[in-house]
């Protein structure tokens, strides 16, 4: 690969799925990453899989602010040119089934943490006076399934915060861009697939469902999302900020597709 991102340092969130992806494929094209994730098994995957490239991963917990401060400064200790908000969590339930505790999960992982990972990691970037943030956002945040409220209310406004995020930045050469994946095969993936299987049903069999829902036919891979994350992240994008970017297998393009 080319070294689009050589002496570039970039912090990624979420130690598995895309998040793994995106941090293996900048460190593959030269950046330094520092790659974080709260569950330590995971974490020690990580690991194994970018042995030999320069990714370091930490345990942090995104909902603990204090923690969240710690790693940034940490991290952007040597500069900051690049960050990727790649964790998040599934949820699922309707206005009846959705507790308040589920609701308040849901928004701090899938929204609020990526604002504080952002806040801490602006005064770095603007600093720079270049680069980027990508906000790893859905689909739902446009249309949405049946019983994910929680999980959508946190997606859609994530694309109001990366329009707001992005007018504020851009006077001081930082872009901000989200973009909205439709079914990946992540862990997450797999495990959601997990909870509605039965019935004769296996997780595999949800997952191949879920793909002939998109009119490409298949779910995507992280790899597919982690490609797109570099582009974002790249020179090559220097006009583009402020928008979302789909990558959903033509999921929504097909009326009545989600």
């Amino acid at each position: 690969m080319t070294a689009r991102f050589a002496d570039r340092v970039a912090l990624v969130t979420g130690s598995s799925g895309m998040g793994l992806a995106t941090a293996l494929r900048l460190a593959r094209e030269g950046a330094r990453v520092h790659l974080c994730g709260v569950d330590e098994a995971r974490n020690a995957e990580a690991r194994r899989a970018a042995e030999g490239l320069p990714v370091t991963v930490s345990r942090v917990d995104l909902t603990d602010d204090a923690a969240v401060r710690d790693w940034v400064e940490g991290a952007a200790a040597e500069g900051l040119d690049i960050l990727v908000n790649a964790a998040g969590v599934q949820t699922y339930g309707d206005l009846g089934t959705t507790t308040p505790a589920e609701w308040d999960r849901s928004l701090a992982v899938n929204l609020r943490a990526l604002f504080v990972t952002s806040h801490h990691a602006w005064p770095h970037l603007r600093a720079r006076g270049r680069g980027c943030i990508v906000h790893v956002t859905s689909v739902q945040g446009f249309a949405n399934q049946r019983n994910v409220l929680a999980y959508a209310t946190a997606k859609g406004a994530v694309h109001a915060m990366t329009r707001a995020m992005a007018v504020d930045c851009a006077p001081h050469g930082v872009r901000v861009l989200s973009v909205s994946p439709g079914s990946i095969r992540t862990p997450l993936l797999e495990w959601g697939a997990g909870q509605v299987a039965g019935e004769g049903r296996t997780a595999e069999d949800v997952i191949a469902e879920w793909g002939r829902g998109h009119p490409i036919g298949r779910v995507g891979e992280a790899e597919e999302v982690a490609a797109l994350i570099a582009f974002a992240c790249s020179d090559e994008a220097g006009f583009l900020t402020g928008t979302d970017l789909r990558i959903d297998g033509g999921l929504t393009a097909r009326l009545g597709g989600v």
